[in-house]
């Protein structure tokens, strides 16, 4: 019997190769390479650009990161000018994150960088295959995680 594909190692390795072909995509797209967007930059910045105004909750559950990342990612845009943080009208403690427009101006960049790599992720593979990497991936996605905080008797 064959043995089965080791997920975890392609998976961990193909997630590698993936982000540095996306931040050379990224970089050779941009107009000025030394200011490109990391891959988790371009993720805020397409998130912004769907729903403008996310709390940084929101961000780390579209980004699937946890917050400190989230907060550390922020801090850094907003130096470059593309993004802005503000406090919510509702709630004070409440941080929203508005895309500015040095922002919004990575975005037809960053685009067409995505369309070169989904064509280079999908060439020769049929829809049917690719479907069913979809779902795979999906599944693997929703997995439920373990508890992060060991559960402790005092």
């Amino acid at each position: 019997m064959p043995r089965p594909p080791r997920f975890i190692h392609l998976l961990n390795s193909a997630q590698r190769r993936l982000q540095l072909r996306v931040a050379a995509e990224q970089a050779s797209a941009a107009a000025d390479a030394s200011t490109a967007p990391s891959p988790a930059q371009a993720g805020v910045l397409f998130s912004l650009a769907k729903h403008d105004g996310a709390t940084m909750g929101n961000l780390s559950q579209a980004l699937d990161l946890v917050p400190s990342a989230v907060s550390g990612l922020v801090q850094r845009m907003e130096a470059l000018g593309w993004v802005q943080r503000r406090s919510c009208g509702l709630d004070a403690r409440t941080q929203r994150v508005w895309l500015l427009p040095a922002g919004g101006e990575q975005l037809p960049a960053l685009h067409s960088a995505l369309k070169r790599i989904n064509a280079d992720l999908s060439r020769g593979f049929s829809s049917a295959e690719l479907e069913i990497v979809g779902r795979w991936l999906a599944h693997v996605q929703g997995l439920p995680l373990p508890s992060s905080t060991p559960t402790r008797k005092i």
